[in-house]
């Protein structure tokens, strides 16, 4: 299952899209407009971002501009009645993955992303560099300014998930699936004891904090 974000203005398009993936049994949210659709983008954990290029208040191709800007490393696909080639050049040259032109099949669509998924899972990177902090997710190690950090299973496991997430807030709830999976009480502070650990560990006197708390959103990992 992956988590999709389908900004979208044309109201009929943006539910048949909704229920399509919904139905492939992934989870969706919705955005009607370009801001909000950057704010989401910024502020969620997506997966793959499913992008109309003519939207109010920002344009596609803004949005894909600014998250790219901002290092967001999320597949985008970009949906447009505009399929001459020098439009097809300038969405991917403002930062999309693909560029799928309106009218469309959704089953076409369906298998693109697919493709776009597969691809994200078969190129993870296994070695994630933020600054000067190195977190080597097939050996499961970390280091920081070229010293090993000393992390126990489970805190390397949520740096992990930090890392691969990097420069995305990540909320708690979306830390406790997928680091305590049932194990855990929603309700208990351990992810803000956890948090505080690896604090201690990876910034503590370091110049520049990589570990950060956005409140009332999660938590992010990101490059100073």
């Amino acid at each position: 299952m992956a988590r999709i974000l389908i900004v979208e203005d044309e109201p009929e398009l943006a539910q048949a899209l909704r229920v399509a993936f919904t139905d492939e049994l992934h989870a969706v949210d919705v955005a009607s407009d370009g801001a909000e659709g950057l704010w989401a983008a910024r502020t969620g954990e997506y997966d793959l971002l499913i992008l109309d290029r003519m939207l109010p208040a920002m344009s596609g191709l803004d949005v894909c501009r600014e998250l790219r800007r901002s290092g967001a490393t999320l597949p985008i696909l970009m949906l447009t009645a505009r399929d001459a080639p020098a439009d097809v050049i300038e969405g991917l040259d403002a930062g999309a993955d693909d560029y799928v032109a309106k009218p469309f099949r959704v089953g076409v669509l369906l298998a693109r992303v697919r493709a776009q998924l597969r691809s994200r899972a078969a190129t993870g990177a296994s070695r994630i560099e933020i600054a000067d902090l190195v977190v080597d997710v097939a050996a499961h190690s970390v280091s920081r300014g070229g010293v090993a950090v000393s992390l126990t299973a489970r805190e390397c496991a949520l740096l992990e998930h930090l890392a691969v997430h990097r420069n995305r807030i990540v909320s708690k709830t979306r830390l406790l699936e997928a680091v305590w999976e049932r194990d855990c009480d929603p309700d208990s502070n351990v992810v803000e004891v956890y948090i505080a650990a690896l604090r201690r560990k990876i910034d503590r006197g370091r110049g520049v904090p990589l570990l950060h708390t956005v409140r009332g959103a999660g938590y992010v990992l990101r490059e100073p």
